[in-house]
């Protein structure tokens, strides 16, 4: 692989149909003299003639499948501006010696908020009083809130434990709430858990003796459909499952069924399988779960503040200038630390 490294950085920007570069996101990038450029086109034809003479692929929301990957001949990192990598064939660009970074704290903050303001609303019954309201059917909402759980008496199970459930850990107790954990390592230290109240268990625990499941774990194929006809089956009849990590960790078929037949109380989505919420022009009912008075849904906006996508960028920015300067991004923003990059890189603290 030759090319001329004289030449400005240049960093194309697959923009999806919904995600421009936002004017700090272009400030940043000017401000260190690299190039800029933006697709907004999605499919593999409309992305390869741009993509063969970057140095670095930045990305949100667009599809990179292998083939995306194997015209990226200069390449030497795809940035993900966000936390998920399901989208990017990231084993692929690992064999093609492609470093493969991402942001995963730019929003653990309002990704804790968003899970707490499902499960107060779901709590509350708010999806049914705003019917109630709008039907005029006033003492059907007065009559449910009889059944209103008191927060302080319920267990929310976290399922996952990295730092948007640690957050979310913090908001839940603050509200007196019992909380369990699980995660995938169930031997690493426990300080953080411990000094929170936060009891570290197995999933079969959560799901039988938690009152709200929040899914906080990455999409693999190890976690696909993880909550699925057998795990519903083992939460309680009047448990709330809320998720909104990504949308794959449940089989949603399986949980309209549990939901039509009562066999757990309602739900919170963010996230979802069914439902492309990328493509603006879905259809209003795209999803069976759509209308249901114990169901609260959002098109996986639990990201957005005004602060999270100037983290993420900036976060971004960093992962960027780190493999530009010979250099590799902080660990934490490593998606394929195994990879022996194009570049050879090495580690700042390694100076």
């Amino acid at each position: 692989m030759t090319s001329d490294r004289s030449a400005p950085p240049r960093i194309v920007r697959l923009t999806g149909p919904i995600f421009p570069p936002s004017l700090h996101e272009v400030k940043q990038i000017e401000s260190r003299g690299w190039t800029l450029t933006t697709v907004a086109g999605t499919s593999p034809d409309q992305i390869i003639p741009h993509v063969s003479d970057a140095d670095i692929v930045s990305v949100v929301g667009t599809y990179i499948p292998a083939q995306v990957i194997d015209a990226m001949t200069r390449v030497r990192a795809i940035a993900r501006l966000g936390a998920g990598t399901d989208r990017i064939d990231v084993a692929h660009a690992t064999s093609r010696g492609i470093v493969v970074m991402n942001t995963p704290y730019f929003c653990v903050e309002e990704q804790a908020d968003h899970t707490m303001a499902m499960i107060l609303s779901l709590a509350r019954k708010l999806p049914l009083s705003q019917r109630a309201i709008e039907s005029g059917k006033y003492a059907e909402a007065r009559a449910a809130s009889a059944t209103n759980p008191r927060l302080s008496r319920t267990t929310l199970g976290l399922v996952g434990f990295g730092r948007s459930a640690v957050h979310t850990a913090r908001r839940a107790r603050g509200f007196g709430m019992r909380v369990l954990a699980t995660r995938r390592n169930m031997s690493a230290p426990t300080d953080e858990a411990d000094s929170l109240g936060v009891v570290m268990t197995d999933l079969d625990t959560i799901l039988r003796e938690s009152d709200f499941v929040s899914l906080h774990l990455p999409l693999t194929r190890g976690s696909r459909h993880m909550i699925d006809a057998d795990a519903l089956s083992r939460m309680k009849p009047s448990a709330y499952l809320i998720n909104t990590s990504r949308g794959a960790l449940v089989d949603e078929h399986a949980l309209v069924k549990a939901l039509h037949a009562g066999q757990i109380a309602g739900a919170g989505l963010d996230t979802f399988a069914i439902i492309e919420v990328l493509d603006e022009s879905g259809p209003p009912d795209a999803h069976p779960l759509m209308h249901m008075d114990n169901v609260l849904l959002s098109p996986h906006v639990a990201a957005g503040s005004d602060r999270s996508g100037m983290d993420s960028v900036d976060a971004g920015i960093e992962n960027i200038g780190a493999i530009l300067g010979g250099f590799w991004p902080v660990p934490e923003h490593r998606v394929n630390p195994e990879v022996v990059p194009r570049v050879p890189l090495i580690d700042r603290e390694a100076r």
